[in-house]
């Protein structure tokens, strides 16, 4: 069944792949951005699948930030973006993004122009949080020691991901993983869990990112059927570190 995501006959694109289709790079970087390039996090990620992903096309991405909600001056800030993948031929919607970026050293902007002590734009609503009963499911997710450096090569080239200074600068003791590379393997166990490995059953995929990942760790995604749909959130049991909260799925008969 994995087969068809990685092999030439009969081939399926995985629904969780707009998150890198379109993308504009890391953008945050350009010095015109006037963000602390170093100090960001991927605070959330949310996709919702309009259609079925083609196997082959071209595809346009219109990017747009639309809140800023500034925290504080000693907490940072967050940058809300949405992105738009269309399919070139047909003009047809495939997908629909929403990402915050905590942009930890760039909190006080709103005091700086005499607003407050902080302000900016009201936050998008909250993601809910998962049951406290025991999970109706739990899939292990292993990643490679080379996972940063191969995920890279998808648009995001951000060096805390392969640079240990860059990452010591940041905070950790070595390159984390990709926070969308850590969203596409909690979509894998929720593609494989709840959907049969049929791509056309998930229609969306909202969560949280509570910790980083390291490349070669487990992602143990814990996961229940709830009024929402599929809920989930994600642990790493070797260090006993949450590192996926607020997690919900829409799948088609679930």
């Amino acid at each position: 069944q994995q087969l068809r995501f990685v092999y030439e006959s009969d081939m399926l694109a995985t629904p969780t792949m707009p998150v890198v289709l379109a993308s504009p790079g890391f953008w945050v970087k350009e010095q015109n951005s006037g963000i602390d390039w170093v100090k960001v996090l991927h605070g959330e990620q949310s996709l919702t699948l309009h259609r079925a992903l083609p196997v082959a096309a071209t595809v346009v991405g219109e990017l747009k930030v639309t809140h800023l909600v500034d925290k504080g001056a000693d907490k940072g800030a967050l940058l809300v973006h949405e992105r738009r993948i269309y399919e070139q031929a047909s003009g047809d919607l495939l997908a629909t993004l929403s990402g915050t970026t905590f942009c930890r050293g760039d909190g006080g902007f709103s005091q700086e122009q005499g607003n407050g002590p902080a302000g900016g734009d009201a936050p998008p609503p909250a993601k809910p949080a998962c049951p406290s009963t025991p999970p109706d499911a739990t899939c292990a997710m292993p990643t490679m020691a080379q996972a940063a450096l191969l995920y890279r090569l998808c648009s995001d080239l951000n060096p805390l991901h392969a640079d240990p200074a860059v990452a010591q600068a940041a905070g950790f003791k070595r390159p984390i993983l990709h926070g969308l590379a850590t969203y596409g393997a909690v979509g894998h166990a929720i593609l494989k869990t709840w959907c049969g490995y049929d791509p056309a059953r998930l229609k969306s995929l909202g969560l949280r990112f509570a910790g980083p990942v390291f490349p070669g760790e487990t992602i143990d995604v814990d996961m229940w059927r709830t009024e929402l749909g599929v809920q989930f959130q994600a642990r790493v049991a070797a260090r006993d570190a949450l590192v996926i909260s607020h997690g919900v799925a829409e799948v088609e008969g679930v």
